[in-house]
């Protein structure tokens, strides 16, 4: 399986814990260590989003894909 598939894989893994709080997260693309994902539902406009990418994406889907540099919202 590729990497981009992997860590889409990964992510709607993620995608239950922010849809409790009536957000979502949706995969766009991945290259060069870069994770573009779009932000949806309340978590567009959430004064914490930038601490979800980091502190709840980022920082989990480094655990299993130590490439990942950097997650950002487009």
């Amino acid at each position: 399986m590729a990497i981009k598939e992997e860590i889409a894989q990964s992510l709607e893994e993620l995608r239950v814990y922010l849809q409790r709080d009536g957000g979502d997260v949706e995969f766009v693309d991945y290259e060069d260590g870069v994770l573009k994902v779009r932000l949806m539902g309340a978590c567009r406009g959430c004064p914490y989003s930038q601490m979800t990418l980091a502190n709840g994406i980022k920082r989990t889907l480094q655990q299993k894909f130590p490439q990942l540099q950097e997650v950002e919202n487009v």
